[in-house]
């Protein structure tokens, strides 16, 4: 997976935040997928942290899912925050206070050790600049018995732009085993995995196109190319079709009690027994 340069990723959410609620279709319908995953999930946090919220478009009905919890909402993009005015909104109706809003990278969260219960993270974490240093501040920030569930792009997201526009065109994406071997590595526990093929249908090639600038998704790796594009790049791009594939991957894991002490000593639980 390519690095991503932060500054510019920044750049283009904060630029895309008018639009984004527009073009983001798929972040929607994700978010909504990965609100139906939590019916199966036993959980009553006390603090959600909503990681790379964008707009917080799952806000709301994160927060009546879960009446009594405090909701954090942290995105690097400020502007993109601000738009979240509305579901804050929402949620100081729905139950007296709105949600605290935080703006700040996922590789630097500003929040205490054990300080969340549910971190959830919609459709961001391919956004990291470092993202095994996203997940292990996720990890760090996650009580014992805390839960992060979370969606991300796959390898094969936009194969149809990769294969006409070039490979340094698009983004490269962890695919699902690396995701999960860095769960492990950031202190996560038993990662459970899965993904999903969706197809955008557009009525033309232009359409994709533009649905990327609107919602901010424009290239953003280190490598890119500066100035504009060159006239072979804007024919590959019209000849990429008007369909696109997004590989979708769900992922969650828990957060284990720790085994070691800083300093490296282990830690030896003790039980009462009770006598028959």
């Amino acid at each position: 997976m390519a690095d991503i340069d932060a500054r510019a990723a920044r750049r283009r959410f904060d630029r895309a935040a008018p639009t984004y609620a527009g073009a983001s279709r798929i972040e929607s319908e994700v978010g909504a997928r990965m609100l139906e995953r939590l019916d199966y999930v036993r959980l009553a946090p006390a603090r959600i942290l909503d990681a790379g919220c964008g707009p917080a478009p799952q806000a709301a009905a994160l927060a009546r899912r879960y009446p009594g919890a405090s909701l954090v909402a942290l995105d690097f993009s400020l502007p993109m925050l601000a738009r979240a005015r509305a579901a804050r909104g929402w949620l100081a109706r729905l139950r007296g206070r709105g949600p605290l809003a935080v703006c700040a990278a996922l590789e630097r969260l500003p929040l205490a050790a054990a300080s969340v219960d549910l971190a959830w993270s919609n459709m961001a974490l391919h956004w990291a600049a470092d993202l095994q240093a996203a997940l292990a501040e996720l990890a760090r920030v996650l009580a014992p018995g805390g839960l992060l569930m979370f969606s991300a792009l796959g390898p094969d997201t936009l194969k149809e732009l990769r294969a006409a526009a070039g490979e340094a065109r698009v983004h490269r994406f962890a695919d699902m085993h690396d995701l999960g071997d860095a769960l492990v590595a950031a202190g996560f526990a038993a990662p459970v995995m899965d993904m999903e093929m969706l197809t955008l249908a557009y009525a033309g090639p232009q359409g994709l196109v533009a649905d990327l600038r609107a919602s901010g998704q424009t290239l953003a790796r280190r490598d890119r190319a500066r100035g504009l594009a060159p006239r072979a790049l804007r024919a590959a791009l019209a000849s990429a079709g008007a369909s696109a594939s997004i590989e979708v991957i769900y992922g969650h894991a828990w957060k284990n009690a720790p085994r070691k002490l800083p300093d490296g000593r282990s830690i030896v639980h003790f039980e009462r027994r009770t006598l028959p």
